[in-house]
């Protein structure tokens, strides 16, 4: 092969070689590998349930999450909220509360929601807990949770059984009252509600941060005025706030890199 035709060759091959395939062989280095979202196995109890999994692209260990999904159950917005923490950093994980079903109108999510016994569901989700923790790619001592809705009083609910959780974000869930369950809290909390909300209300709120002051427990909880419940989920139009469900999702991203990274 003649010296000109060798050198046309290897400008082709090249120019078919993406950018960053390019910059990491100049480099002397493999092309980092993005992770892809992955369905997995939980055990729990007897049962074995089914999670969503996304892994951040850099190597080593991470901190983690487990994301709860609201009465909805594990639905496309449930997922791209767990794609969006796993971009930030962290190994996250929504676990199937509802073993597969999904509800698409109110009657079916309050039919499908009502056949979830609590404790079941803590069950699922301390499995979640035990699944991230024994990860090689998790940093065990920093295990959150991040849930809306349902899935915000679930993560409250995790907070107070699972003391060795680290951060804990709730969005527009119930509160626990009792001195006794606050006093098993130990995770810091982290909260964003909407003022005309009228599930919870602003007293509800107001009486769950001054009880977790009284008790000497990290709490930070907002209020927006003009969001009602579930404002930050697009997905929901009549109920979407976009400036509040920006903000409480830059809170919870601070709130999140300095309790667990």
């Amino acid at each position: 092969m003649k010296q000109s035709t060798r050198i046309l060759a290897i400008i082709v091959v090249l120019a078919c070689v993406p950018f960053a395939c390019r910059s990491a062989l100049r480099a002397g280095q493999h092309a980092p590998v993005q992770s892809k979202p992955r369905a997995v196995q939980i055990k729990s109890g007897s049962e074995t349930i089914n999670g969503y999994l996304v892994l951040p692209d850099s190597p080593g260990r991470h901190p983690a999450l487990i994301v709860v999904h609201e009465w909805w159950g594990l639905n496309d917005w449930v997922k791209e909220q767990t794609r969006k923490l796993a971009d930030a950093g962290y190994v996250a994980l929504a676990v199937d509360l509802y073993r597969g079903d999904v509800a698409t109108t109110l009657e079916e999510a309050h039919e499908i929601s009502r056949g979830v016994p609590d404790d079941r569901a803590l069950r699922d989700l301390e499995a979640g807990f035990t699944f991230l923790a024994a990860r090689p790619d998790v940093d065990k001592m920093k295990i959150g949770t991040v849930g809306w809705c349902m899935g915000g009083g679930y993560a409250l609910e995790l907070a107070v059984n699972e003391p060795k959780l680290a951060a804990c974000v709730v969005n527009y869930g119930a509160m626990p009252t009792d001195r006794g369950s606050i006093a098993r809290i130990h995770a810091p909390v982290l909260g964003n509600f909407g003022a005309e909300d009228r599930g919870i209300s602003i007293s509800d709120v107001h009486s769950f941060a001054t009880a977790m002051k009284s008790a000497g427990k990290s709490v930070d909880l907002k209020v927006y005025d003009g969001a009602g419940h579930a404002f930050a989920n697009e997905s929901i139009k009549e109920s979407y706030r976009p400036a509040a469900a920006a903000d409480a999702w830059n809170r919870t991203l601070a709130f999140l890199s300095k309790t667990l990274k």
